[in-house]
C-alpha cells in the first residue's frame, strides 16, 4: 500500500462509516481495485483507521460522552455492544473469508438498498424522540440488530438504525444512537485487530504489522487523521439528509453502486 492508496481508502472510510451504505464494503471495493486487498497490512489498515472515525463521534457529541452524571447512557452502550463482541469473535474466520470476495458484498449492497427504499414507510409511528427514553431492553435489541452487519456489505449503521426504528425510535434518534453505539463497537474491533488478532498470510499480530516499518506506522497515523476529518463532515451531512429525505436516497445509491460494482468485478476486472 502506498500513500495515495492509503489516503483514498481513509477518505472512503470517513465518508461511509456512519452512512447506511457499508464502509467495509466500500473499502474492500477500493482496495480490490488497487489489487492490494489480500495484503495483511491492508486488512489491518481498513479496520484500524476506524479509530479516527470513532473520535469524530466523540468530538461532535462530547457533551454526551463526557456527561458522567448520566450513568445509564454508558450502561446502555456497554450492554448493547455485547452481542457484537461475542458473535464477532465466534465468526471472525468466516468474516475474513467473505472480505476477500467483493461479489457477494455487492449483492448484499443491492439487497440492502431495496430495504432502505421502503423502511420509512414501514416504521411510521415512532414513540422515542430522546436518547434518554431508550430503555436498556431497547438498547440491547438494537445491539442484536447491529450483528447483521457482520455480513460485509450490510452496513453496521443501516442495521443499527433499522433496529432503532423497529424499537420505536425516530429517524434522528435512531441514527444518533447508532453513532453512539459505534464507539464501543469499533473501539473493540480495532483493539482486537491491532493487539490480539494474528494475520494468516504473515503470521504476525496487528501491532507487529504496524511496527514492521516506519512507512506502515506513517500510513496508520495519516489514515486515522483523514478518516477523523472526513467522518465529521459525513455525520453532519447524513443527519441533515435523513431529516429532510429519510433513507430513500441511500437506498437508491446502494442499488446503483452495488450494480455497477457487480458488473465491474464479474465482467471487467
Amino acid at each position: 500500500m502506498d500513500l495515495i492508496e492509503a489516503i483514498l481508502i481513509a477518505i472512503v472510510e470517513g465518508l461511509t462509516e456512519y452512512l447506511p451504505v457499508s464502509s467495509t464494503g466500500h473499502m474492500i471495493f477500493t482496495s480490490s481495485y488497487f489489487g492490494i486487498q489480500e495484503d495483511d497490512f491492508t486488512k489491518l489498515f481498513q479496520v484500524s483507521i476506524q479509530f479516527g472515525a470513532i473520535l469524530a463521534v466523540v468530538v461532535l457529541y462530547w457533551r454526551k460522552f463526557f456527561n458522567f452524571s448520566k450513568l445509564n447512557f454508558y450502561i446502555k452502550l456497554a450492554l448493547a455492544v455485547v452481542p457484537a463482541l461475542i458473535l464477532g469473535y465466534l465468526f471472525d474466520d468466516y468474516i475474513d473469508a467473505v472480505l476477500g470476495n467483493p461479489i457477494p458484498i455487492a449483492i448484499v449492497l443491492i439487497v440492502g438498498g431495496f430495504i432502505l427504499l421502503f423502511i420509512d414507510n414501514y416504521f411510521k409511528n415512532p414513540v422515542v424522540a430522546e436518547e434518554e427514553d431508550i430503555s436498556i431492553k431497547k438498547a440491547v435489541t438494537i445491539g442484536f440488530w447491529q450483528c447483521l452487519a457482520m455480513m460485509p456489505g450490510t452496513s453496521r449503521s443501516a442495521a443499527s438504525i433499522i433496529g432503532g426504528m423497529q424499537q420505536g425510535l425516530t429517524r434522528q434518534v435512531a441514527a444518533e444512537f447508532s453513532f453512539f453505539l459505534a464507539v464501543p463497537t469499533m473501539l473493540a474491533v480495532t483493539c482486537y485487530s491491532v493487539f490480539l488478532k494474528t494475520y494468516k498470510v504473515s503470521g504476525l499480530k496487528g501491532y507487529e504489522l504496524l511496527t514492521q516499518s516506519g512507512d506502515n506506522m506513517k500510513l496508520f497515523v495519516i489514515g486515522n487523521i483523514i478518516a477523523f476529518i472526513v467522518a465529521i463532515i459525513a455525520i453532519k451531512f447524513f443527519i441533515g439528509v435523513i431529516k429532510k429525505y429519510g433513507f430513500k436516497p441511500w437506498g437508491y445509491y446502494r442499488i446503483v453502486a452495488g450494480t455497477l460494482l457487480l458488473i465491474y468485478f464479474i465482467y471487467i476486472k
